[in-house]
């Protein structure tokens, strides 16, 4: 991925494809490793960069908890990465990719319900069911256009640092959008 990494890096290339050919080689070199090293890795990960996130979204985390919001999150991570971040910052269920594993407890390489957590529109409306919520007030934060069916969904979508395409929908529906940028935090 190293020239999908610098194409972005020199402003020439798109995030999403970065992003694509990262995917491709986890996916890659996944395969063969057994559970456990992989989730010993994600423990580490996540003990040593849970602090990294975005002081808006966090900040947006604790003042909707403090209200009683249940929170959901989907995203299109691993979920063994996605457990730890998400745990720490209070959410209620998470769900991200989840790969398959042989009978010897190694993951294949293949993804796992992949037709339903690539839909997070369809992810939301099964986690409503599932958990007997309500849209009503909800809040949606997306950064690219995967996003945007189910920021439709709800009555708050905010578009957080969005790619181009993710922009361009939320100008059109009148989203909000934010911005963090090293230290500061704007609305566009």
């Amino acid at each position: 991925y190293e020239k999908e990494h610098s194409s972005w890096l020199n402003r020439d290339g798109v995030y999403s494809d970065y992003i694509q050919a990262i995917v491709k080689v986890f996916i890659k070199y996944i395969k063969g490793v057994p559970q456990e090293k992989v989730l010993d890795a994600a423990k580490a990960v996540t003990e040593h960069r849970q602090n990294h996130v975005y002081r808006y979204t966090r900040e947006l985390t604790k003042k909707l908890k403090s209200k009683g919001y249940y929170l959901l999150a989907i995203s299109h991570s691993p979920k063994f990465i996605l457990d730890g971040f998400g745990q720490a910052l209070g959410f209620d269920k998470i769900y991200g990719i989840r790969y398959e594993l042989d009978g010897k407890g190694r993951f294949t390489g293949k993804l796992m319900d992949e037709e339903l957590i690539l839909d997070k529109a369809r992810v939301l409306t099964r986690a409503v069911e599932k958990e007997g919520l309500t849209l009503k007030n909800s809040y949606g934060i997306g950064d690219t256009e995967s996003d945007i069916k189910f920021l439709k969904m709800v009555d708050n979508p905010i578009c957080f640092n969005p790619n181009s395409n993710l922009y361009k929908e939320a100008k059109r529906c009148k989203w909000k959008v934010v911005v963090e940028r090293k230290d500061v935090i704007y609305e566009i």
